[in-house]
């Protein structure tokens, strides 16, 4: 069986969260929870939310259903809105920015 949880507006740039998300992809629940402790980048605690949350899910869903048979079956950071705002420049000018923002999508699943 799958279990999913979605974090939407995640306040990050999808390329900064894939990097992140592409290391854990395909180990198990426990394994990816101790990596992304480890990981020293923003995107490890936003993607630990979500996947703690898949997990959360899980245990909702089957109670008795233990951590170790879960592994990430899929996981996957698409771009969600993006925040545009202005800065000044020299000579009255100004130039955007961008703030993008993501969609962290975790699905665990017990089979094989």
């Amino acid at each position: 069986m799958e279990y999913r949880a979605i974090a939407k507006t995640a306040r990050i740039s999808p390329y900064k969260a894939r990097l992140v998300a592409n290391v854990i992809r395909g180990y198990s629940y426990p394994e990816a929870m101790d990596m992304l402790n480890v990981i020293q980048k923003k995107a490890s605690e936003m993607i630990l939310k979500t996947l703690n949350s898949a997990g959360a899910n899980a245990k909702y869903a089957n109670p008795d259903l233990k951590d170790d048979d879960l592994y990430i079956k899929k996981i996957t950071v698409d771009g969600g809105i993006v925040l545009k705002r202005f800065a000044a420049r020299a000579r009255g000018r100004g130039t955007r920015i961008i703030k993008r923002t993501s969609h962290i999508t975790v699905v665990l699943s017990d089979e094989k």
